[in-house]
């Protein structure tokens, strides 16, 4: 019995351990991160509800802003097949921007470990960018930010390349308890035609169903009762999809409708 109770007590020492997040230095900071699939009605009604509690970001001008990301994936597309697969521990690069312009251009890669999320990001030119999309990496290595020499890492290593553009519209809440902050990603769409992500005339697929759009719940500490309970019960939690797999599936056909069933 004693060695039973002993080895129930390593099994659940084991199992907090692979459920925490990973260990982080001073620099990295993991946050948790819910993402529901929710009606427009449910977004007017929680935009009701939340605005005694929390604030609209001071960054969105006229409520809101528009992101466009550029993702990137292996020769093995690694992100799509992790995702897809629901694997633990796993990353994905991308280049984001803002409205289409090139005054904020960021390389970035998040790393999710379950529900915990870190984001790293390296501000690039858009020379820069465009040297990326010509195969040119080799200013990648002398960079003076890491990130930017591990993307060339994987670059050379692993032949990343561009996968699919996600546009979506983002309204963002935020609360300072527990840096809270909850997100309405609206529009999600695939933008095909180009990798030329500066340009706002690219043709666009939807890849959510009518009426439908993204909420996306993120707190590092705790996420307050008060916020908890806001959170609309008829909404779908999504743990087996992101706008990147979407976008993806959505796009499949430009690489031939088996694509993903190659060996």
């Amino acid at each position: 019995m004693k060695n039973d109770a002993a080895l129930w007590q390593r099994g659940m020492e084991w199992g907090k351990e692979l459920l925490a997040p990973p260990p982080r230095s001073h620099a990295e900071a993991y946050r948790h991160e819910l993402k529901y699939l929710i009606s427009y009605a449910d977004k007017a009604e929680l935009a009701v509800r939340m605005a005694p509690v929390l604030h609209l970001d001071p960054h969105a001008k006229q409520g809101g802003y528009f992101i466009r990301s550029l993702y990137f994936d292996d020769y093995w597309n690694t992100a799509y097949a992790e995702k897809d697969a629901g694997v633990l521990l796993r990353k994905k690069y991308r280049v984001r921007i803002y409205h289409c312009s090139d005054r904020s251009i960021k390389l970035e890669r998040k790393k999710k470990f379950g529900s915990w999320i870190y984001k790293e990001a390296a501000p690039l030119t858009r020379a820069e960018f465009e040297r990326i999309l010509a195969g040119d990496y080799d200013f990648l290595l002398h960079s003076p930010h890491r990130l930017c020499q591990e993307f060339y890492t994987e670059c050379v290593s692993n032949v990343l390349r561009p996968r699919v553009i996600v546009d979506y519209d983002r309204e963002p809440w935020i609360l300072d308890a527990g840096t809270v902050r909850v997100t309405f990603d609206m529009g999600v769409r695939a933008a095909v035609g180009s990798w030329d992500i500066f340009d706002p005339t690219l043709p666009t697929l939807l890849v959510l169903e009518p009426g439908k759009l993204v909420l996306e719940v993120k707190f590092t500490e705790f996420l307050p009762q008060l916020v908890r309970d806001l959170l609309p019960p008829r909404a779908q939690e999504l743990t087996a999809v992101s706008k990147y797999v979407l976008c993806c599936d959505k796009t499949a056909y430009q690489h031939g409708f088996t694509y993903w069933n190659e060996p």
